[in-house]
C-alpha cells in the first residue's frame, strides 16, 4: 500500500489560513473606508448648518439695524411736524382745537408718549378649587382682560397698556391657555391694565353694578384697582 505524502495536508491548511487573513483584511478595511466616508459627510453637513445660522444671524442683525433706523427717522419727522404745529398755533388761534385733537389722536393711536394720572387695575388667577369640575373658571381670560379695556377706553382713557405693551388702535388681545397674546407678544398673569385719564370717571365706570367689576367678582376674578398720580406710558415707536 502506497502512503499518502505528509506535505500536502500542510500546504492546504496554509492556504486556507491565508484565505481566511485575506477576508479579514477586506473586511477590515471596507469597514474603515465607510467610517471615513460617513465622518466627512458629517463634518460637511455640520459646517453647512453653521454657515447657514451665520448667515441668518447676519440678515438679522442687518434688519434690526435697518429698523432703528427707520424708527429714528420716524421720531424725527414727527417731531418737526410738531414743531410746525406750534408755531402755527402761536400765530393762529383757530388752529389750536385742532392741534388739541391731533394730540389727542396721536396718544390714541399711541404716537407720542403718554403721561398723567390715571387707574391700574390688575387680573389675577384665583386659587384653584378641587371641588371644581373645571379649573378655567378661575383663569383670567381674554374676554375678562377686553372688558377691562373697553370700558376704560369708553370712559375716556386717553392711553392703555397690558404689562407694559401699549395698545395701538388696531391692537389685538388672544388667549392662549395661561397667557394672553398681545400683538405677538405673549404676556403671563397677573395681567396689568394701566390707563392714563381722569381716575375718578375711569374708577366710577368700572364700579357701575352690574358692570365690568361685578361681573370679575362672579367670574372668581381677583381684581385689585389703584389710582395713580402719574402713570408714564412710551411710545409705540420706543417699544419697537
Amino acid at each position: 500500500m502506497m502512503k499518502k505524502p505528509l506535505h500536502s495536508k500542510k500546504n492546504n491548511k496554509f492556504t486556507r489560513k491565508q484565505l481566511i487573513i485575506l477576508i479579514v483584511c477586506i473586511t477590515t478595511g471596507f469597514i474603515i473606508g465607510y467610517s471615513y466616508k460617513l465622518t466627512k459627510n458629517h463634518e460637511k453637513n455640520n459646517n453647512s448648518y453653521l454657515d447657514q445660522e451665520e448667515s441668518y444671524r447676519e440678515d438679522l442683525i442687518q434688519q434690526q439695524e435697518r429698523n432703528k433706523e427707520l424708527a429714528e427717522e420716524l421720531n424725527s419727522l414727527q417731531t418737526k411736524l410738531r414743531d410746525y404745529e406750534r408755531s402755527f398755533a402761536e400765530n393762529e388761534d383757530a388752529y389750536e382745537h385742532l392741534i388739541e385733537e391731533a394730540e389727542k389722536l396721536r396718544l390714541i393711536l399711541g404716537n407720542i408718549p403718554a403721561q398723567g394720572p390715571g387707574l391700574r387695575v390688575t387680573l389675577k388667577d384665583n386659587d384653584y378649587n378641587p371641588n371644581s369640575t373645571n379649573p378655567n373658571e378661575y383663569i383670567v381670560h381674554e374676554s375678562h382682560v377686553l372688558s377691562v379695556v373697553n370700558e376704560l377706553k369708553i370712559s375716556g382713557a386717553e392711553s392703555i397698556a397690558i404689562n407694559g405693551q401699549r395698545l395701538k388702535s388696531n391692537s389685538y388681545i388672544r388667549c392662549n391657555g395661561p397667557v394672553i397674546t398681545i400683538d405677538d407678544k405673549q404676556f403671563p398673569a397677573p395681567f396689568v391694565i394701566e390707563a392714563v385719564g381722569d381716575a375718578d370717571t375711569l374708577l366710577s365706570s368700572l364700579k357701575i353694578v352690574g358692570g365690568v367689576m361685578d361681573q370679575l367678582l362672579v367670574d372668581n376674578i381677583v381684581v385689585t384697582i389703584e389710582e395713580k398720580n402719574l402713570i408714564q406710558m412710551p411710545s409705540i415707536n420706543d417699544e419697537t
